[in-house]
């Protein structure tokens, strides 16, 4: 997986994570395009053991990919039902208010 952490004083973090395979892919479902890009998933590396740490200390979280998906339903962050499929690609996002 890859993990990137978006500082935003003030505003709150983001935790964004992919499954390594999406990095640098366009996923397509229907008229929906979505491009799982570097700029936002980040370009580091993330064990399970990284991302746990993450997805507990985060309140905004990006989720894309079976993998990164499956982490957050384990923590009970969120159920299968809360995600969208794109394509057979599951996504989630979860924000604190």
């Amino acid at each position: 997986m890859y993990l990137k952490i978006h500082r935003s004083p003030g505003a709150g973090d983001v935790v964004a994570v992919c499954d390594r395979e999406l990095l640098n892919t366009t996923i397509k479902h229907g008229e929906l395009s979505v491009m799982v890009s570097e700029g936002f998933y980040g370009s580091t590396p993330a064990d399970e053991a990284a991302v746990t740490e993450a997805l507990r200390a985060g309140g905004n979280i990006n989720l894309m990919g079976e993998r990164a998906v499956s982490i957050a339903i384990k923590l009970g962050l969120i159920t299968r039902a809360d995600c969208i499929m794109i394509g057979e690609i599951p996504h989630a996002q979860i924000y604190s208010l």
